[in-house]
C-alpha cells in the first residue's frame, strides 16, 4: 500500500499525482509549456513537434512517482475504462533494452478492438485499434498497492476511424456547442476576449455500501450488481433518520480515504453525506470542463470500488441494488462557460433585463423540447429501468422545471416585453441569535429530470452506475442544434452590425416565438402525480418507459441528420451504438435471469424443502399423539404450495430468457414483456418464502443485515 500522510490538505495534496500547473511549469520549456497550454485552453491542434519532450518529462516524473508502466486509458463502450500496461522500455539495438517513452508512443496507441463492442462494424478477426491522446485531460499516476502506473486518457477507434469509445463524440459535441455559443456571443457583442465557450459539469455520486461478508454470500450482487431476490426490512427510510444524519465512523474513514486519493488525482471532491436509503451515501465534485469531470468521474467510480475494498466493504453503484429501497442516480450538472469565466446560464439579479441569458435559456427549452425523446434515451439501461418513476428519481418523461421566477419572466415574454424580475426576498426566522436568510427566487424540485438549480441545469435522471460522456454528449449536441437555429434567427430578424434597438426587437419577437412553440415541456409542478402524466400525453411529450422504447429514438431519420449535421457522429457510428445498447441491455437482463435460476434451484428451494420436511416431520409427530395441528398443516401446504410454484416459474424464466429473437432491439421487446415479468414472479414468490423460513434456515443475509450492519 502506498505511504500518504493520514490528513492530506487540500493545499499540499491536490493534483499531486496528476501532470498538471506547477508540475508542468517546473519540467517543460516554456515554449513547449504555451504550446501544449494552448492545445489545453484553447482546443488548439496539438503540435507533434513538442511531444518528445512532453513525452520524458511524463516519464521522468511519473518515474519520480514509483511507476515503471503506462497505460493508454481510455472509455470503450462497455461503459467503463480500459487500459493495457506497457513499460519504459526500448530496444537498445543489442539485444537490450533502455528506459524510454518517445512522443509516439505518448500520442498514439494500438490496442486490441476486436473484443470491445463495436454494434457489428467490427468482426473478431479485425483487430487493429487505435488510441490518441487527449491533451485536454491531464495524464494521471494510479496507485494500486505497491504498483504505480501513469495512465494517458486517449480517445479510441477503429482501424477504419469510427469512434468506439464515449470520450470522441464527447469532444466532438462540446465543439459544436462552442462554434453556436460563439455565434451568439457575437451577436450581442459579448465575445471580446472570449477565445471558445466550454460545456460544464459536475457530478453528484449515489452510492451503496454493504459489508464484505455478507457480499461474499450473495450470488446476485457478485454476478449482477443488485439484490434480485429480498424481501424489504421492516424499517427503510420512513423515519428520514438516515438523509444528512451522522456519518458511522467506519464510512466516514472509507470517506476520508476516497477523498485523499480523488484529491491526488486532481478530483475536486467537495461533498459527502449520508443519502435518504439506509447504506447509502454521496459525494460530489466541484465544476469542471465536461471532458475532464467525464474522465474524473469514472476515476471517481473506480477509486469507491477499489477503496472499499480495504475497509471491509463494497462499494454497490448499481441504479437499484435493494427492491423497495431508494435507488442511486448521478444528478448531473451542467452549464456553459466562457473561458473568461462568465456563466452563460447565471441569469443575474435583474433577469428580465438579461437577454443574452434569455436566449441562451430558450434555447436549452426548445433543444429538450424538440429532442427530449433522444436525452431520455440517453440515460437507458438495464440498471435505470428498476429506479426511474420510482420516489428517488424522476419520471421517463423529460420535462424542465424553472421555479417561480424563470416562469414569470416566460409569461412576461409570451404575453409581450418583460418588465420586471421576482425577488426572493428574505426569511425571518423569529430568533433574534438567527440571521436573516436571503430567499431565493425559486424553488428546487426533485421529482423533474431536468430542472434549473441557480445558475445550470440538474439532469437529475442519469443512473448511479453511467458514464457521463454519453448523455452529456447528446445534451451538447441538441443545444449546439438549438443554438444554431437561434443564432440563424436572430441574424436573419437583425441583420448584420444591428442597433441595439434593431437588435433588442429581434430578440424579443424571437423569445416570444419560441416560448409559445415550447413551453410545453416546462413543468413546475409535481412530476410524480399522475395527473402530470397525462398532461404530459396531451402536450405530446414522449413517454418512454424503459430502455427497450428509448434505444429506437436514436434509429430516426431525424436523430441520424442532427448527430451528422453537428459533427457529433457518423451514421455508422450512431447505428453501431444504438446495436451496443440494445445488446448490453439484453445481456444484462440474460445473465440476471440465469444467476435468479441458479439462485433459486441451489439455494432457495434447498433451503424450503428442508423447512418443508421439519413441518411435515413436526405435524406428524403431533398427530401422533393425538393433537391436532391445523396451523401447521396449513403452513405445510402454503410452502409446498410455493415450491411447486417457484419451480415453475423458474422455469418459465429460464425458457424467456434463452428465447431467440431476429434482432437485438426484438429480443430487448421480448425480455421487457416476457423476462422481466417473469424474473418478478419468481422473486415474489421467493420473498414469500423468504418471510416464513426460520432465520437459521434463510440461505442469504436479509436486507435489514445489509442495510443496517455498518
Amino acid at each position: 500500500m502506498s505511504t500518504r500522510p493520514s490528513h492530506p490538505t487540500l493545499a499540499d495534496q491536490f493534483g499531486a499525482l496528476t501532470f498538471t500547473g506547477d508540475v508542468m511549469l517546473k519540467r517543460l520549456p516554456a515554449d513547449v509549456l504555451q504550446k501544449l497550454q494552448k492545445t489545453i485552453r484553447l482546443g488548439s491542434p496539438l503540435d507533434p513537434a513538442i511531444a518528445n519532450t512532453v513525452a520524458l518529462a511524463m516519464k521522468e516524473w511519473a518515474n519520480e512517482h514509483g511507476a515503471s508502466h503506462y497505460c493508454h486509458w481510455f472509455q470503450p463502450l462497455t461503459g467503463g475504462t480500459a487500459e493495457k500496461h506497457d513499460a519504459f522500455l526500448s530496444p537498445d539495438g543489442d539485444g537490450g533494452a533502455i528506459s524510454a517513452f518517445s512522443g509516439d508512443a505518448l500520442i498514439v496507441g494500438e490496442p486490441d478492438a476486436s473484443s470491445f463492442p463495436s454494434g457489428g462494424v467490427r468482426d473478431t478477426y479485425e483487430a487493429r485499434g487505435y488510441t490518441a491522446w487527449d491533451a485536454t485531460s491531464p495524464a494521471f499516476i494510479l496507485r494500486s498497492g505497491e504498483t504505480s502506473t501513469l495512465c494517458i486518457p486517449c480517445a479510441f477507434v477503429s482501424y477504419h476511424g469510427e469512434a468506439l469509445d464515449l470520450k470522441t463524440p464527447l469532444l466532438r459535441s462540446m465543439e459544436a456547442i462552442n462554434e453556436q455559443a460563439m455565434r451568439i456571443l457575437r451577436i450581442f457583442g459579448t465575445d471580446r476576449g472570449v477565445s471558445q465557450v466550454t460545456t460544464t459539469l459536475g457530478s453528484e455520486q449515489e452510492f451503496f455500501l454493504v459489508d464484505r461478508e455478507f457480499f461474499q454470500t450473495r450470488p446476485d450482487l457478485q454476478i449482477c450488481g443488485r439484490t434480485l431476490i429480498g424481501s424489504p426490512p421492516p424499517k427503510g427510510h420512513q423515519l428520514a433518520d438516515h438523509y444528512f444524519g451522522s456519518i458511522p465512523p467506519r464510512v466516514l474513514s472509507f470517506m476520508a480515504d476516497v477523498e485523499s486519493q480523488l484529491v491526488e488525482l486532481g478530483v475536486p471532491v467537495r461533498t459527502r453525506h449520508n443519502e435518504v436509503a439506509p447504506g447509502q451515501y454521496e459525494i460530489a465534485p466541484v465544476f469542471e470542463t465536461s471532458n475532464i469531470a467525464s474522465d474524473h468521474q469514472m476515476l471517481t467510480m473506480h477509486v469507491l470500488e477499489k477503496t472499499a475494498e480495504r475497509h471491509g466493504f463494497v462499494c454497490l453503484l448499481h441504479e437499484k441494488p435493494f427492491a423497495g429501497v431508494n435507488g442511486s442516480g448521478k444528478h448531473n450538472n451542467w452549464s456553459m462557460c466562457t473561458d473568461t469565466g462568465v456563466n452563460l446560464l447565471d441569469p443575474q439579479d435583474e433577469t428580465h433585463t438579461n437577454m443574452q441569458f434569455l436566449v441562451f435559456l430558450v434555447a436549452v427549452i426548445r433543444a429538450i423540447d424538440l429532442h427530449g425523446d433522444l436525452l431520455r434515451a440517453s440515460i437507458a439501461s438495464a440498471g435505470n429501468d428498476h429506479r426511474l418513476g420510482a420516489n428517488e428519481a424522476p419520471p421517463a418523461i423529460i420535462s424542465i422545471f424553472l421555479g417561480d421566477m424563470l416562469s414569470d419572466i416566460l409569461d412576461q415574454l409570451e404575453s409581450g416585453s418583460p418588465r420586471s424580475t421576482k425577488k426572493g426576498g428574505a426569511l425571518n426566522l423569529g430568533a433574534r441569535t438567527l440571521p436573516s436568510i436571503p430567499r431565493h427566487a425559486g424553488d428546487r424540485n426533485r421529482t423533474s429530470p431536468f430542472a434549473f438549480t441557480g445558475n445550470k441545469f440538474e439532469f437529475r435522471a442519469v443512473g448511479g452506475s453511467a458514464a457521463v460522456a454519453w448523455p452529456n454528449t447528446v445534451l451538447n449536441t441538441i443545444v449546439a442544434d438549438s443554438l444554431d437555429y437561434v443564432a440563424g434567427e436572430l441574424e436573419s430578424r437583425a441583420g448584420s452590425n444591428p442597433t441595439p434597438k434593431k437588435l433588442e426587437a429581434a430578440v424579443r419577437a424571437l423569445l416570444k416565438q419560441l416560448v409559445h412553440t415550447h413551453r410545453r415541456v416546462v413543468f413546475d409542478g409535481d412530476n410524480y402525480a399522475s395527473a402530470w402524466h397525462a398532461e404530459a400525453e396531451k402536450r405530446g411529450l414522449p413517454h418512454l418507459r424503459t430502455t427497450a422504447d428509448a434505444i429506437p429514438a436514436f434509429r430516426s431519420r431525424a436523430a441520424t441528420d442532427l448527430f451528422v449535421k453537428r459533427g457529433v457522429l457518423s451514421d455508422l457510428e450512431l447505428k453501431l451504438r444504438v446495436e451496443v445498447l440494445f445488446e448490453h441491455f439484453n445481456n444484462i437482463v440474460e445473465i440476471e435471469a440465469r444467476t435468479l435460476s441458479q439462485m433459486v434451484r441451489t439455494l432457495v428451494i434447498p433451503a424450503a424443502l428442508r423447512f418443508q420436511a421439519e413441518l411435515a416431520e413436526t405435524a406428524a409427530a403431533t398427530m401422533a399423539a393425538g393433537i391436532a395441528c391445523p396451523d401447521t398443516e396449513s403452513e405445510l401446504r402454503t410452502v409446498v404450495e410455493l415450491i411447486t410454484e417457484l419451480r415453475a416459474r423458474t422455469t418459465e424464466v429460464e425458457k424467456h430468457a434463452a428465447t431467440a429473437q431476429k434482432d437485438a432491439a426484438r429480443t430487448a421487446i421480448h425480455h421487457r414483456d416476457r423476462t422481466r415479468p417473469a424474473m418478478e414472479q419468481v422473486r415474489r414468490g421467493c420473498d414469500v418464502l423468504e418471510q416464513m423460513l426460520p432465520a437459521d434456515t434463510w440461505p442469504l443475509p436479509t436486507y435489514a443485515e445489509m442495510l443496517f450492519q455498518r
